[in-house]
């Protein structure tokens, strides 16, 4: 699930500071044909600067923005030798899982034929143990004794991958996730698409196997393949985000069309919680593909959706997500609103429910639904806007001057009249910058200097002033 570099990072990327307009990188896409790495298709990218012409074209890797995670880059003109192509694949080939999907499947259903004293999981490889295996891994650290019910909530088993940027598997508090179960039940959907949402696919897949009249199903997207070990293939694929890759091939695309697929007016939503550190242009670019998918299937929700005063050209969907990438998102996806109901995790410091001010959960759910249909719980302080017709935070009072609930944040915002808007209640207006700022600010910033010192010849990452 979502979580990462949320603070500075996320708010500079969020307001454009690394976008095209400014000097930085520019994302071009998914070109045909490009080379692949371990996380499949690479990303076209072009070094950009401020008043000058496009740099050179690259490919770099789709999934990991950390050099050090994965390393690939290759000049888009460049010509690449025999010899480094057939290293290349032979590399890709290396970094491959050393199990198949349907080897763990198969290894998954004897492992659950053991005695309980003979149930060991490996945290070192983050692997099920066959006792064929211990030898291999008896100087490592391992969990003896793996109940059922640890085995139906592996989000807990598994070790979360913090890579802030590829994986950053901080994970919904049960509050935030039964909470979204409970409205998707609610708004009458009985399929769910859980792109990097691990724990929501857990809860679903452990209430379908205890309680005979739950009728939700689950399908679970995720890059983190050790999931394969503990779901089978109609219910998990291994899945990149970011360049809409199945490593599975065409048998898991499949699946995922067919699950798409609402037999019986099963209707569908995606939910989805990506690593906040992520390119906002690559994850639009798949969820749109993914949403094509939906729409190539669906035929019969038509009539439905058109009864509601829904748009049918998009699949019904759930994008968790900070708040401060509102304009990010609206700039791809115009028909989303965001949500003011606060998700919070439960293995990241500062994102947990009931905190006050700043350290509040900046995370958010934006939707193609309409906002009145989604009720939150007016005993965590939530309250209906009858204006806006949707729900709010109780501190997000309506701004008559706007004629709207400003407040992104949860705090009560005030509006500035030389602005034209409300503005957190922490912004002052700046005659100099002639726009609302902290009091403490530099005016009129360039945006060529670093985002924490200001300076001018070096990036935020090798900013001595973190040191």
């Amino acid at each position: 699930e979502g979580g990462g570099n949320m603070a500075a990072t996320g708010e500079a990327e969020a307001e454009g500071l690394c976008g095209p307009g400014t000097g930085g990188l520019a994302l071009l896409g998914l070109a045909p044909g490009a080379p692949s790495c371990p996380h499949g298709p690479a990303l076209l990218f072009v070094k950009t600067s401020q008043g000058k012409e496009e740099g050179r074209r690259f490919y770099a890797c789709s999934a990991c923005r950390d050099r050090k995670d994965c390393n690939f880059f290759q000049w888009e003109d460049e010509k690449v030798s025999e010899t480094r192509l057939a290293a290349r694949e032979e590399h890709n080939r290396n970094h491959q899982p050393s199990f198949t999907h349907r080897q763990n499947v198969e290894r998954y259903k004897n492992f659950v034929l053991l005695p309980l004293s003979k149930r060991r999981f490996c945290q070192e490889c983050q692997q099920l143990l066959l006792p064929a295996e211990w030898e291999k891994h008896s100087d490592h650290q391992f969990l003896c004794d793996i109940s059922t019910a640890q085995l139906k909530s592996p989000s807990q088993l598994l070790y979360p991958l913090e890579n802030k940027k590829t994986n950053a598997q901080y994970l919904f508090a049960d509050r935030s996730c039964q909470f979204l179960l409970d409205l998707i039940i609610d708004l009458g959907f009985r399929r769910v698409l859980s792109v990097g949402t691990p724990r929501l696919h857990e809860m679903i897949q452990s209430k379908a196997s205890q309680e005979e009249d739950f009728r939700v199903r689950s399908l679970l997207l995720d890059i983190d393949f050790r999931y394969s070990q503990f779901y089978t293939e109609d219910e998990f694929c291994h899945y990149n985000m970011f360049n809409h890759y199945f490593f599975g091939g065409e048998a898991a695309r499949e699946t995922c069309r067919k699950f798409l697929c609402q037999d019986h007016g099963e209707r569908v939503i995606m939910v989805t919680d990506p690593p906040f550190g992520g390119l906002v242009e690559a994850l639009a670019s798949s969820f749109k593909k993914l949403m094509a998918v939906w729409k190539e299937t669906e035929k019969e929700a038509a009539t439905y959706y058109n009864q509601i005063g829904r748009n049918n050209q998009e699949m019904p969907m759930f994008w968790i997500f900070p708040y401060f990438f509102e304009s990010r998102i609206l700039e791809f996806f115009p028909s989303f609103s965001m949500m003011d109901y606060q998700v919070d995790y439960d293995n990241h410091a500062l994102y947990k429910h009931g905190k006050t001010g700043r350290r509040q959960s900046p995370v958010r759910i934006f939707t193609n639904l309409t906002p009145s249909m989604i009720v939150l719980p007016v005993e965590e302080g939530y309250r209906f806007c009858t204006i806006c017709q949707r729900y709010v935070s109780s501190g997000n009072q309506h701004c008559d001057i706007c004629n709207s609930c400003m407040s992104k944040d949860g705090r009560r915002w005030k509006h500035c009249v030389l602005c034209k808007k409300c503005v957190k209640p922490s912004w002052f207006h700046c005659n100099n910058c002639n726009c609302c700022a902290l009091q403490n600010h530099t005016c009129e910033k360039t945006d060529a200097g670093c985002f924490v010192c200001g300076k001018a010849g070096h990036k935020r990452s090798t900013c001595p002033s973190l040191s």
